[in-house]
């Protein structure tokens, strides 16, 4: 959180005053309006010094910053994080391997997590890339109950890759 400038740091000639209930006072000189603030027992805080004139208002500045850093914990107790696992494949794959690493999908996909599938060719299975894409499709079709796809199967290098995610309610 950025410092904001309170009391005596504000050095301008004229300054546009809020008061602590949040109306308008006027426009009076930085001491005048920091004299305001004393009389009230609090602080008086630059709002806006880009300006004209700058902006400073009367308020708790620690109470101002105690909430502020309240609402940041906040905001990030309520950001989700979400984490890629990758489940590799190969082209040459048996069908009950398959429908193994599919139910560790469906399982990785319940945490709400996203699930990175990917075959890797190795020599001379590169000339055979739409086997690669069919056991993909296959594999998406055992989850396709419980996922949907981020991105489409696209060739990178030696492999392919595809992403899933759990399916939206």
């Amino acid at each position: 959180m950025k410092e904001l400038q309170i009391n005596e740091q504000i050095r301008f000639p004229k300054v546009r005053l809020i008061g602590s209930d949040g109306e308008q006072l006027g426009i009076f000189t930085s001491q005048d309006a920091y004299n305001k603030a004393i009389e009230e027992g609090l602080d008086l805080v630059l709002l806006s010094p880009n300006a004209e004139p700058p902006v400073v208002r009367i308020m708790d500045y620690r109470k101002y910053k105690y909430d502020q850093v309240k609402k940041q914990k906040e905001a990030r107790k309520k950001a989700k994080t979400v984490n890629v696992q990758e489940i590799r494949l190969s082209p040459s794959i048996q069908k009950h391997d398959l429908e193994i690493k599919a139910r560790n999908a469906i399982r990785i996909l319940g945490k709400d997590d996203k699930v990175k599938v990917s075959i890797r060719f190795r020599g001379r299975e590169m000339a055979h890339k739409d086997l690669g894409r069919k056991v993909l499709e296959d594999f998406f079709d055992l989850v396709k109950d419980v996922s949907q796809i981020a991105s489409k199967p696209k060739f990178e290098g030696r492999s392919i890759q595809m992403l899933l995610e759990p399916k939206s309610e």
